[in-house]
């Protein structure tokens, strides 16, 4: 790199970055409060209250045959749209924690909670920079409790770590612009790249944003300033560098892709020319689209009430229109970027048979926090705003504290009500009741009928209790049965079927249930 040292941008993100922030003993305690109390909420009972199902079985079924058949990965989870694969980070990422637990999946997941919640202390520096200590104080208090953030902290999914990523890649973002230091061009695109290997709706439009803020940046408006570019070896090697990194974190599906005939880049080709994802709009999709972005921005920060949402978004954003003169320079430019890239793209995308979901978006919904904290930050700069800043506070912890309750104290008692406790305790009772009565068949039911988080349980239960035999458990027909089953609300006919044809196999002799979980023993006839 030159004359480029490393010690020179540690020393810039000191200067820069935390350059507002001083050694203040009330904003530290609170900003300390706030962390340990989102950092609580975030990993409370996740042992009992997780959430295993199909992608969290599937993917623990995957760690599990490459930590023990030493088969590595070259992809990930598939994606919402067909036959397009993420990066294989997230299993590596979380596989190191499956070891350490011995096969328990609440240590990946409670190092997934807790990662999350660093994205609290990064949005609070982030705030402090871009504008005020109120305004880092305000976005992490916001990101820290609102019960939708907390509700993703707690997914044990591959969109998780977005919630730290998305904060990290506008700190970057912001230090190139306000710095004008393009070392930051390459921890861009090198965030860029590693979040495409999580949740890649989201991050699929970090590309074009960083492409606009490369423009700016680079001044490329002309073929002199490009010629002025290309003479500077410092820069060029800084991009380079930049490419690199990029090709290096989409290695793994490259490699894959071109030992599967093309496979991905094929599928991509397909959904965007064949499928014609991006389509002109109609006034009914439009609707759809605005409907779906006023709502999966503004439930972040009030999950209740309608005209709660409307005063108390609208205001702080009416603040940043009306006093944005006050504001640092180029804020405004770059949350214009980094939202409008991604409304643009989702508006006119309508792919994957028109199907769009809340977490598509979740690597903008903390900095969508933060924006609005910086609007009721610059409001409180008056009396009037000040009081509106305190009924703010108090109206977000009274619309959030309520769902945030019921997550954290779910009792498990519903009828579908299935969390990893009460899972776990029917596996291990079919474990313990086939001690001693030899070999058996394990049917299982659970919608959308594939069983993969069952598959998992069991397998790592009974791999820690009695060793590669499984306790028992075999696929060829014996007369012992062992059922096990959820309800199927959607589909109460498909679960009737198969218990009729269970009934038609063997003789019920026992049952229990556990939570929303019922298991049977059963004599084959």
């Amino acid at each position: 790199m030159g004359k480029i040292k490393f010690n020179e941008y540690l020393k810039e993100i000191k200067s820069n970055y935390l350059r507002n922030f001083k050694v203040n003993v009330f904003f530290s305690v609170i900003i300390i409060l706030i962390f340990f109390a989102a950092l609580f909420v975030r990993v409370y009972r996740l042992d009992d209250l997780l959430g295993f199902y199909y992608d969290q079985g599937r993917d623990a079924l995957v760690i599990w045959k490459f930590i023990h058949e030493g088969k590595p990965f070259l992809i990930g989870p598939v994606t919402g749209l067909h036959g397009i694969f993420l990066g294989p980070l997230f299993y590596y990422l979380i596989t190191p924690l499956y070891l350490i637990g011995n096969g328990n999946p609440v240590y990946p997941a409670v190092f997934l909670a807790a990662s999350s919640a660093i994205s609290v202390l990064v949005v609070y520096f982030l705030g402090v920079n871009m504008h005020s200590k109120t305004a880092g104080v305000v976005a992490a208090t916001l990101s820290g409790f609102s019960f939708y953030i907390i509700y993703n902290s707690r997914w044990f999914s591959n969109p998780n770590p977005m919630l730290l990523l998305s904060t990290l890649f506008l700190s970057s973002l912001w230090l190139l612009i306000s710095t004008k230091k393009s070392i930051w061009v390459v921890w861009s695109t090198f965030l860029a790249g590693i979040s495409l290997q999580f949740e890649s709706a989201s991050a699929v439009f970090y590309l074009p944003i960083l492409a606009l803020i490369l423009v700016r940046h680079y001044e490329i408006y002309n073929m002199k300033t490009v010629g002025k570019l290309i003479k500077n070896k410092d820069e060029i090697k800084l991009i380079l560098l930049s490419a690199i990194l990029f090709v290096a974190t989409l290695l793994p599906q490259l490699i894959f892709n071109f030992r599967h005939e093309n496979i991905l880049i094929n599928n991509f080709i397909n959904l965007f020319f064949k499928e014609k994802a991006f389509r002109p709009l109609t006034v009914n999709i439009l609707a759809i689209k605005i409907d779906y972005f006023w709502s999966t921005f503004t439930n972040k920060i009030y999950p209740g009430v309608f005209i709660h949402r409307m005063l108390f978004i609208a205001t702080p954003i009416a603040a940043l229109v009306v006093m944005r003169s006050n504001l640092k320079r180029n804020l405004i430019l770059l949350f214009t970027i980094f939202f409008g890239v991604p409304i643009l793209g989702i508006t006119f995308f309508q792919g994957n048979f028109g199907n769009i979901y809340d977490y598509y978006l979740i690597g903008y919904f903390i900095p969508f926090v933060l924006l609005i904290s910086i609007g009721l930050a610059e409001f409180s700069r008056t009396w009037i705003g000040k009081t509106f800043l305190i009924l703010f506070l108090v109206s977000f912890l009274i619309n959030n504290i309520n769902p945030m309750q019921s997550i954290l104290k779910n009792s498990m008692d519903g009828p579908t009500d299935i969390k990893l406790e009460s899972q776990v305790q029917a596996v291990d009772w079919i474990i313990s009741d086939a001690v001693g009565r030899g070999k058996f068949n394990l049917h299982i039911y659970v919608p959308p009928v594939i069983p993969y988080s069952y598959d998992y349980l069991y397998v790592w239960r009974a791999n820690n209790l009695c060793g590669g035999n499984l306790c028992g458990k075999v696929d060829a027909e014996v007369p012992l049965i062992y059922t096990l089953y959820e309800q199927d609300p959607p589909h109460p006919e498909r679960l009737v079927k198969w218990l009729q044809d269970q009934e038609n196999i063997g003789k019920n002799v026992q049952q229990m249930k556990f939570g929303g979980i019922t298991v049977e023993r059963r004599e084959r006839i």
